[in-house]
């Protein structure tokens, strides 16, 4: 149904190198060693990535390591600058204003209170010495929150749906288990109510049963909340059962996309399809 929709998030030709490149890489048909130029050195981590999102649905970004998808989210949430491209959010002066070319106050404000994040290494996401509480009120605050008694309430809902136990509230992350510190990231993530979460490899090491119960979680999420997802994993299991869409990635492009279940079932590209007989 969502794909009839306007996208809620559209991206076009996005892209990141790390170096200036030359004469030789910036070529149209470069022989590049995967994603890299023997040149001069230039890495193009993403290119020309064109992605969109609608309401309501997961989409996955599927790809091994080096591939790019982590290095697109954290364009998608302004950890990094990008090298060229448009990104253009339907909640954000109605999709009319490329939130790239935005002043870093404007992108603080997208990342505050339009985006939630969940890294991979909790580290990143949280302060691990702060209360668990502290930390999930740390992003309303920065999201204009100024009521306490407010951000508490809403803190322990979360920490409630997150499935820890309120009495554990006041206890640092650094405490709890890595399955536990996940959800103490989507809980914080989830606090300012942003219609779009984005996802990035958050069960990787864990146990299989933490990571069930990690995976059960975000779709209980999605479906109650009908928060838009991007999840990126290089695990297409992962993918399997959480996404609507997939994207699959390799050396810093696109591949392949389409329906998840036509990618499983039918694979076009080589690599895609070398992906999914390892997860037979």
């Amino acid at each position: 149904m969502f794909m009839f929709d306007k996208p809620i998030l559209q991206i076009k030709n996005l892209s990141k190198q790390y170096g200036e490149g030359c004469s030789y890489c910036q070529q149209e048909d470069a022989k590049l060693e995967r994603n890299f130029c023997p040149v001069c050195k230039t890495v193009y981590a993403c290119k020309n990535i064109s992605i969109d999102l609608h309401r309501g649905e997961i989409l996955g970004i599927v790809g091994e390591s080096g591939s790019g998808k982590s290095t697109l989210m954290k364009c998608l949430y302004f950890d990094e600058e990008i090298t060229t491209g448009e990104g253009y959010l339907t909640d954000y002066f109605n999709g009319k204003e490329n939130i790239f070319t935005q002043s870093g106050q404007q992108k603080r404000f997208i990342r505050n209170s339009l985006l939630g994040m969940v890294y991979q290494n909790p580290m990143l996401g949280l302060k691990m010495d702060f209360s668990s509480i502290s930390n999930i009120a740390e992003k309303q605050i920065a999201a204009g929150n100024r009521n306490v008694e407010q951000m508490v309430d809403r803190s322990n809902e979360l920490l409630d749906k997150v499935n820890i136990s309120i009495k554990r509230s006041k206890e640092p992350p650094k405490n709890f288990s890595g399955g536990m510190q996940q959800r103490v990231q989507i809980a914080k993530a989830l606090s300012s109510n942003p219609p779009i979460l984005l996802l990035d490899e958050v069960t990787t090491g864990l146990d299989l049963s933490v990571q069930a119960a990690v995976l059960d979680l975000i779709k209980t999420i999605q479906r109650v909340m009908q928060i838009s997802m991007i999840v990126v994993s290089h695990d297409l299991a992962v993918i399997r059962m959480l996404a609507d869409r997939t994207v699959v990635m390799l050396n810093g492009q696109i591949i392949e996309e389409g329906l998840t279940d036509q990618i499983l079932e039918d694979p076009q590209h080589a690599y895609t399809q070398q992906l999914v007989y390892s997860l037979l």
